[in-house]
Order: structure tokens, then sequence, then C-alpha cells
């Protein structure tokens, strides 16, 4: 009994020193190649970002009330915000209501609108990008 657990004993000890062998072998030529990387050819098209039907960036200390909803429906922003916050959403439509129309950058399907006035209140709809 006692020559059979020495034979096992030996048989686990030399496929220990086959795998590090095997095993530094292997990291020894990984790290002794000359291309960090192969270079990509990219053949698929690369995708674009969905843009957001509505995106709004505090620009002021804090922007008074901003209110976005779906009409007739979530209300899915309703509260102040902060400098240099900024939402987007992709709803197909949405209402949105500012309270100081000259605190906040709002873009609609990626076009800049028109920055309104210091303390005026604005509410406009916004329709998603055509398809």
């Amino acid at each position: 009994m006692g020559l059979a657990r020495l034979a096992l004993a030996v048989l686990a000890a030399a496929a220990l020193v086959v795998l590090l062998v095997i095993g530094g072998r292997a990291l020894f030529d990984s790290l002794d190649t000359e291309d960090a990387a192969p270079e990509r050819t990219s053949a698929t098209p690369t995708v674009t970002a969905p843009v957001p039907t509505v995106r709004i960036e505090c620009v002021a200390a804090t922007c008074p009330l901003v209110t976005v909803r779906v009409p007739g429906g979530d209300v899915l922003q309703h509260r102040e915000m902060t400098e240099g916050e900024e939402v987007s959403y992709f709803e197909p439509e949405l209402d949105v209501v500012i309270s100081d129309a000259g605190t906040v950058r709002v873009t609609e399907n990626g076009t800049l609108r028109p920055r309104g006035e210091q303390g005026e209140r604005e509410a406009f709809t916004v329709g998603g990008p055509p398809e």
C-alpha cells in the first residue's frame, strides 16, 4: 500500500511540474511578442448612439423648476436642476416647461434650441426625430 501512495505522489508532482513548465513557456512567449495588439480593420460600420428627443443642460448655478412629461402620460421630471446637470429623454413626444428659460440649454433632436430670456417661462412640445 505504501508503494502505491508513493507512485501517486510522484505522478502528481510530475504532472504539476509539467503544468508549470507549459504555463511558464506560454507566459514567456506572450511577453516576448513584438506586436502589442494586432492592427484592427473595421469591416462593420460603426453604430451611432441614438439622438435624444430632448436634452436639457443647466448652465446657471441653479435652474428653477424644469418639467418634462409625456403628453397625457407620465411626468418624467418635475424639479430644480443644478449647474452642469443634464438630462436626456428619448420618448416619441414630450411636453417641456421651463420656469427660467435663460438658465438652461435645450437641444431638440440634436438641434440647439434658441435660449430664452432670463426669467422668462417657456413651454413647448417636442416630437421625436423623423424616421
